[in-house]
């Protein structure tokens, strides 16, 4: 039996996620984890969901698999709440407006800027010492 689900792919910084989205009971797993169970800090799970509060769709409505790797929490979490606004998207194309208006299909261009020769990190200077 094969299901039939969308999927979309979000990248911040240095994490990816691959969000795919099912018909079913509202399960959201992340990692084989629940999503409570792996973002654990407070407003990560309303940012994730934002673009289906958009939408105007209920979780429970829906199964939701989400694999994701490399980076940090926030990282992470930007991802996961990208590609599920594009799976979204691939569901029902009817919300690519409501999802632009509230910023969901965008991806934060913004990564670590290179270390410089001479420099500590990318802008830190050596502490300057007079003798």
């Amino acid at each position: 039996m094969t299901v039939q689900y969308f999927e979309g792919i979000g990248r911040r910084k240095e994490s990816s996620a691959r969000v795919r989205v099912m018909s079913g009971s509202g399960v959201f797993t992340v990692n084989d984890k629940t999503v409570e169970e792996y973002f654990t800090r407070m407003g990560d799970i309303e940012s994730i969901l934002g673009p289906m509060v958009a939408a105007g769709m209920d979780r429970a409505t829906c199964d939701i698999t989400v694999k994701v790797m490399g980076g940090g929490v926030t990282g992470q979490t930007d991802s996961v709440k990208l590609g599920l606004a594009r799976a979204l998207l691939k569901m029902n194309p009817e919300l690519s407006s409501a999802m632009r208006k509230g910023g969901f299909l965008t991806r934060d261009p913004r990564i670590k800027e290179r270390k410089k020769p001479g420099l500590k990190r990318a802008r830190k200077a050596p502490t300057y010492t007079k003798r």
